[in-house]
């Protein structure tokens, strides 16, 4: 469960600093049905733009942003649906867009979880602690910035490895960057930094995303209903809601699928993972390029129970289809060969590396089922190509300018081609073996009890279901703390 206990001396302080900074903040409810923002907040942001270090852009945590640079208020979920001649089957690929949000990503949303719940009951005062993050990206920008937006101090921590981007953007917002050697795969050192900078002070508050079931929460309550609700802005008689798939990450993406399995049944969940580091399939381990996905543990708050199938993606692939998505070349021949409409290729710009990872998962998932044209599998863009422009410039430094020749080929090879190898269809005990390897990163080194573990598993009613229902309790505990602020009431 996520603590609701209520610190009294603190809470008051950070009710005193949003009074003082103008902060309002967000329901849950607010977040998956932006209709029910007030008009006064939505008249502020008519005026603000969607990156600007603005407490009012709080109240954009959401999918339903208007894809607006500027000014944009809301409407149904951001949707990009990838078609047969791209993607090489039948079933149709839906996925909700990550730029649309607050730093173009929608890991704003998993910090935001996790922070809020902490500073709405005065477990972390904002005059003493600093927020820590530690990812390997988007969680550590997102994180940062929600905290600048709620008047926080934050400490983010990444592998060096990371693209400049990440850094350049970090080094405007977050108080303090700790940058650990080496690259995605190296989360384990993110811990034992984390770890070092606990020992050796006693300003910090750590947000660990890979444990933090406020994650989970955000993408049960905010992310799930997204995709119910596109799949009936989008569905034609006879489809069903087949299958989604999401990289396993920090497991809180994944975690929409609980939502999904209640509202769907029968659909299947996928969680994708690179070929080079196949933790989830095969127990391996290794280093990849697929960006934001993580690597080498078990997620705590990855629900394995509600998993149908684990999807492993090679990098290579990956990598391949970022140049032909986003060089000129790449598109006119998706245009011109593949008989992609101009209007879907002028936006493959919103695929990030993880996003493409996504939609390689999604495509297995509809060969290994072969699903149809009545089938619609849902996914996520976490971020876009704006912020990976240091690695294509890389790619074209090492392999030169992208042809029509070298578009021909990603396309039928990496795309077109993908096969179903190292897709794993989980039975029973398949998935409790997901779950067992939490044991020796949580309960071993992290400090989680073997009856914790043995919860999330065998007592899904008092665990996972406790959280879902702490929605209500968190939003009136968000709106107790609005009302003692009082902004909305002036």
């Amino acid at each position: 469960m996520i603590d609701l206990t209520i610190n009294h001396e603190n809470l008051q302080r950070n009710i005193e600093s949003a009074r003082q900074h103008h902060i309002i903040i967000p329901t849950f409810r607010q977040m998956a049905q932006p209709e029910l923002v007030p008009p006064s907040i939505r008249k502020r942001l008519a005026g603000t733009g969607l990156w600007d270090v603005d407490p009012v852009n709080l109240f954009r945590i959401t999918w339903k942003n208007e894809p607006k640079a500027t000014g944009g208020l809301y409407g149904p979920p951001n949707v990009l649906e990838l078609p047969p001649e791209l993607t090489g089957v039948p079933a149709r690929i839906l996925c909700l867009v990550g730029k649309w949000f607050p730093t173009g990503c929608h890991k704003v949303g998993a910090s935001f979880g996790c922070l809020i719940p902490k500073l709405v009951t005065g477990q972390f005062d904002v005059t003493r602690h600093k927020a820590v993050w530690p990812s390997t990206g988007n969680f550590c920008r997102g994180g940062a910035f929600n905290a600048k937006l709620l008047a926080c101090r934050s400490v983010a921590v990444m592998p060096a490895g990371m693209s400049r981007e990440r850094f350049e953007w970090l080094d405007k917002i977050a108080g303090e960057v700790v940058a650990i050697p080496g690259a995605e795969a190296n989360l384990k050192a993110i811990f034992d930094c984390t770890a070092d900078l606990l020992a050796n002070r006693n300003d910090l508050m750590v947000f660990n995303q890979f444990c933090e079931m406020g994650n989970h929460l955000w993408h049960y309550q905010v992310t799930g209903p997204a995709i119910a609700e596109a799949f009936a802005n989008r569905m034609r008689p006879g489809d069903r809601l087949a299958g989604a798939c999401f990289a396993a990450g920090s497991g809180g993406t994944v975690g929409c699928g609980d939502y999904l399995k209640e509202r769907f049944p029968e659909i299947r969940i996928g969680a994708g993972e690179a070929v080079q580091c196949p933790t989830l399939g095969d127990n391996g381990y290794g280093c990849h390029r697929i960006e934001g996905i993580g690597d080498r543990h078990v997620p705590w708050i990855l629900d394995a129970r509600n998993l149908d199938l684990t999807v492993g993606i090679d990098d290579e692939d990956t990598i391949r289809l970022i140049r032909l998505f986003n060089e000129p070349e790449g598109r006119r021949y998706l245009v011109e060969e593949a008989g992609v409409a101009p209007e879907l290729a002028d936006q493959l710009g919103l695929v990030g590396i993880s996003g493409m990872a996504n939609i390689l998962s999604c495509i297995k998932m509809a060969k290994y089922y072969e699903l149809n044209s009545h089938d619609m599998i849902f996914s996520v863009l976490t971020d876009s190509i704006d912020l990976y422009q240091s690695r294509l410039a890389e790619l074209n430094a090492e392999f030169g300018p992208y042809t029509r020749q070298n578009a021909a080929v990603d396309h039928n090879r990496h795309l077109l081609g993908i096969r179903t190898d190292a897709v794993r269809e989980l039975t029973y005990p398949e998935r409790r073996k997901i779950h067992n390897l939490k044991y020796y990163i949580w309960v071993e080194q992290l400090g989680k009890s073997e009856a914790e573990l043995n919860a999330l598993w065998y007592d899904r009613e008092n665990t996972w279901d406790e959280v879902h229902r702490q929605t209500m309790a968190l939003d009136e505990q968000i709106e107790a703390f609005n009302d003692a602020v009082g902004l909305l009431k002036d």
